[in-house]
């Protein structure tokens, strides 16, 4: 029986949805959606269909949301509606009655200045500077804030979306997509896979396609599209290797979207159409495993989803470990290893910068009433992708690619939590092998904080010729001297993340004036550079660094930035400065954090 019809699906309780599936929820919904940019709000209503048992209501997530009127089935009299206590970060339940013979309801809403997932850009915060935008960002609990839904990773369903905006943008959701503009700005929009709510997004603006092989496409605004192109050539290739890998990609098409710098991550993996940020547009395709970590969440997030934000390590783990097999299957093992060692280190710092609360560094959280967002750290990532190496270590690459594959085959169009996940490890590769299961100790990966002791570091070969190249620097080999022809980001990263924390101004200037790191155009770079320059008060570089937080809204460079200021004395004032400027710029999955920091 298909999920979205069974009567009898389980569900695991998530504490951060006020809805209740096992007694009635949504399978499939048809939005009417009108994006009005004069007055910022989206105006909306959506049939929604249910399955539901013998129960009175059907309670949906709603924050910050106007809702107007509510109808059953087919009836012309508004039902009556109540909404829950509001309680922070989730907002309230949405409480609906329900008769017996109840198939579906007519909701009408519309969004609010409060409504945290819309960022509605002003054309002056564009590439094109001639368009206003508009971009969602849903994850973790943010579709609530959109649109009416159960909010939880845990209830998929399918949708449909009539999409009006103004005739001179382009609308595109995690769906079917048009590929160009039409006469009357109105389109229709379709996900035939049921899908969470996390994953419902929307973008509209002056977008334009490039196709980028059979499958794959980017848009773009037309003053991007020719870099965004160049960017993700090889996203084809790393689609048929992870078909490869892991099975046939069910999606359709796999397309990517570039959005303005604000967007606050990385990228975001809706369904066949990833968002990401120009911030890994670096010129020459050095920043693209992000592309393949947001293609690989088409099996390990979308097709088999975390079922609570406790056990978000399912999404991002499996996601770290699948990106990397496609890197290696493209630019080899030395490659992969690379990302491996960069990824170590930042779980290194994780762990320490987490060491006055440990339990957060366990793989299964307990969130409950905490915003999901703080469980989304390194730990989820990089030790869930080092469980899974240690795992494959035990039993064999072949033997754990057959494990992974029968995972998502199994699981396709499910949630699944630690608890499941644990069993069909038990059943399909432990299988009662006391030794191999002392071994893997899920105990003290899973539910321990930290890493295991004993745990191996990571070291990638290619990095040994970087930390020789800097040792000769410190010994006194001028560093124009250095060898350092045909460096990836990887290797420079490599670099920059190692310097020693005593250096001088003699030594920062040096290193700037031979590598130009202040004006580089690679954002990784730039951010870890910056951090040195506030460490050490290098004045030289305060220009740029105030340009980039002004202009770059993602979180994962903001956050450690901002730290670094405040931890310097005059950082303080100058953090508070720049930030009173760039907050306009930023979007609230960022703010939310940074407003906290700075005490706004």
């Amino acid at each position: 029986m298909d999920y979205n019809d069974s009567p009898t699906a389980t569900f695991t309780a998530d504490p951060h949805s006020f809805s209740q599936p096992q007694k009635a929820r949504i399978t499939h919904v048809d939005w009417q959606l009108e994006v009005d940019f004069n007055t910022k709000t989206i105006h909306g209503s959506g049939i929604y269909h249910l399955a539901h048992s013998e129960t009175d209501e059907i309670v949906l997530d709603v924050r910050n949301l106007q809702i107007l009127a509510v109808y059953l089935d087919d009836e012309s009299q508004a039902t009556d509606f109540r909404l829950g206590e509001e309680k922070p970060f989730l907002g309230q339940g949405l409480h609906i009655p329900l008769l017996p013979q109840t198939r579906s309801l007519r909701l009408e809403f519309k969004t609010t200045p409060g409504s945290a997932a819309l960022q509605w850009l002003e054309p002056t915060q564009t590439a094109g500077k001639t368009q206003p935008f508009l971009f969602t960002q849903s994850q973790a609990i943010l579709a609530r804030t959109w649109l009416p839904c159960q909010d939880s990773p845990g209830i998929r369903f399918t949708y449909t979306a009539k999409v009006t905006v103004p005739a001179h943008l382009l609308p595109l959701m995690s769906a079917d997509n048009p590929q160009q503009k039409n006469e009357n700005g109105t389109y229709f929009f379709k996900m035939e896979n049921p899908i969470p709510s996390y994953l419902l997004s929307l973008a509209v603006g002056d977008l334009v396609f490039s196709p980028i092989g059979d499958r794959c496409g980017v848009y773009a605004e037309p003053s991007s599209i020719e870099a965004a192109a160049y960017e993700f050539a090889d996203t084809e290739k790393m689609l048929l290797a992870a078909e490869e890998l892991y099975g046939p990609y069910l999606w359709g098409r796999y397309d990517l979207l570039v959005l303005p710098p604000s967007f606050p991550f990385g990228g975001m993996e809706n369904p066949k159409l990833t968002f990401a940020t120009p911030t890994i547009i670096a010129g020459d395709r050095s920043l693209t495993s992000l592309v393949a970590h947001e293609l690989a969440h088409s099996w390990s997030g979308n097709l088999v989803t975390n079922a609570t934000w406790n056990d978000f390590w399912l999404n991002e783990g499996f996601t770290v470990y699948f990106e990397r097999r496609i890197m290696e299957a493209l630019y080899g093992p030395e490659y992969a290893e690379m990302l491996h060692t960069l990824g170590y280190q930042d779980l290194l710092h994780t762990l320490d910068d987490l060491s006055s609360s440990p339990l957060d560094t366990c793989l299964k959280l307990n969130l409950e009433n905490r915003d999901p967002d703080e469980g989304l750290t390194e730990i989820a990532y990089e030790k869930g992708n080092y469980f899974l190496r240690h795992l494959e270590r035990l039993v064999g690459r072949e033997r754990f690619d057959g494990f992974v594959k029968k995972y998502f085959s199994t699981f396709r169009f499910q949630s699944m939590d630690t608890a499941g996940f644990e069993q069909f490890l038990e059943k399909e590769l432990l299988n009662g092998n006391e030794e191999l299961r002392r071994q893997v100790n899920t105990q003290g990966w899973i539910h321990s904080p930290g890493l295991p002791a004993g745990t191996p570091a990571m070291h990638a070969a290619l990095f040994e010729k970087v930390l020789q190249e800097l040792h000769k620097w410190l010994a006194g080999t001028p560093a124009q001297e250095l060898v350092t022809q045909g460096w990836s980001t990887h290797e420079w990263l490599f670099f920059l993340t190692n310097l020693p924390d005593t250096l001088g101004m003699a030594q920062l200037e040096e290193l700037d004036h031979a590598f130009g790191f202040t004006l580089s155009h690679n954002a990784e770079i730039q951010a870890e550079w910056y951090r040195h320059a506030i460490r050490h008060g290098y004045t030289a570089a305060y220009a740029a660094l105030e340009e980039f937080l002004v202009r770059v809204g993602r979180r994962k460079f903001l956050l450690p930035l901002y730290k670094a200021l405040l931890q310097t004395p005059e950082g303080k004032s100058l953090a508070q400065q720049i930030y009173q400027k760039a907050r306009p710029n930023y979007h609230a999955v960022s703010t939310s954090s940074l407003d906290a920091l700075l005490r706004v």
